[in-house]
């Protein structure tokens, strides 16, 4: 039987949402299998604190368990009592009065003239006279499923932006492509149904922990995506017209004549897709490139503005 999913993740009974995330998110990097290569016990645990937290942060199954209605694999607890009596509720088990008054005979004497006892049980039961109880009280616990299978996914920044499909390699050597969620966040889990460990009754899940890779330009800021962009100092003095690359592609963009550097441009709707299906911004911030000392560009820089001093103060506010 699978752990307490509390104590595998080390928190109370009464632990918020966002301390169940926390928690699982701390174990989760502590214990991730390409951080442990060679610690076999980590990746154990790691799938046992994953399976935890996917019980735990889907509020239904979490509140099934509490109530002891499931154990911590999701399984039912019980075969079929639900807390006591036939099918459950009360606690009380048999009493005559329950079934018309038919007193202290079972055989149709002393009560309840003419009843087939037979006929009340095989309706109460759901089964024939062969024996056999047929569902049992309340029904015959149906076999287990296998055990889910936890799976990392690592996700470009472009791809998780727009919300690319990824290609998968189960662990049985299949391929499969895994459609990326609207919002995807760092630490995201995505569930496909019997796609884990082979059972009794059917296979378990696939739980895929989604990982977004850093990018050597790109950077995320919420739903946004930040982008710094050199220009050289012509572009900045005359205006330009500039390539700037983006998510999807890459796009013109109008830099001003006298721009100076750190100056901030948005491109709407080239950031991160929402939930809603709606996208955020691309943030593109300027900066001059100077040609590099030494160099022919540098060299003709200079004797360019040879004798020239530029007349404003741009520390003035400093005092």
């Amino acid at each position: 039987m699978a752990k307490d999913p509390y104590a595998t993740l080390g928190v109370a009974r009464t632990a918020s949402e966002k301390d169940i995330k926390s928690a699982y998110r701390k174990l989760a990097k502590e214990l991730h299998p390409d951080t442990n290569k060679d610690n076999p016990r980590a990746a154990e645990r790691f799938s046992e604190v994953t399976q935890a937290y996917d019980l735990l942060s889907d509020k239904d199954k979490r509140a099934r368990f509490d109530r002891g209605e499931i154990d911590a694999d999701g399984n039912a607890a019980y075969g079929g009592f639900a807390g006591g009596g036939f099918g459950g509720g009360d606690h009380r088990g048999f009493r005559p009065e329950d079934f018309g008054g038919f007193g202290g005979g079972y055989g149709g004497q002393g009560g309840a003239e003419g009843i087939d006892i037979g006929n009340l049980f095989e309706g109460l039961f759901g089964g024939g006279r062969s024996g056999s109880m047929g569902g049992g009280f309340g029904g015959r616990q149906a076999p287990p499923k296998g055990g889910n299978t936890a799976y990392r996914l690592a996700v470009s920044l472009p791809d998780a932006a727009i919300g690319a499909p990824q290609r998968l390699t189960l662990s049985d050597g299949k391929p499969i492509d895994v459609k990326l969620p609207k919002g995807v966040e760092e630490g995201m889990q995505i569930r496909l149904s019997g796609k884990g460990q082979q059972g009794p009754g059917g296979a378990g899940d696939a739980i895929i922990t989604v990982t977004i890779q850093a990018h050597p330009w790109f950077r995320r800021d919420g739903d946004n995506v930040l982008l710094d962009l050199p220009i050289t100092l012509s572009e900045a003095i005359h205006g330009a017209q500039v390539k700037v690359p983006t998510v999807e592609k890459p796009v013109m963009l109008t830099v001003a004549p006298g721009t100076g550097s750190g100056r901030t441009l948005r491109l709407k709707g080239k950031g991160f897709t929402r939930k809603d299906g709606t996208r955020g911004d691309q943030l593109v911030r300027l900066e001059i490139a100077m040609p590099a000392t030494g160099t022919p560009a540098a060299q003709d820089l200079a004797s360019r503005l040879e004798g020239w001093s530029d007349p404003q103060d741009p520390r003035a506010r400093f005092g």
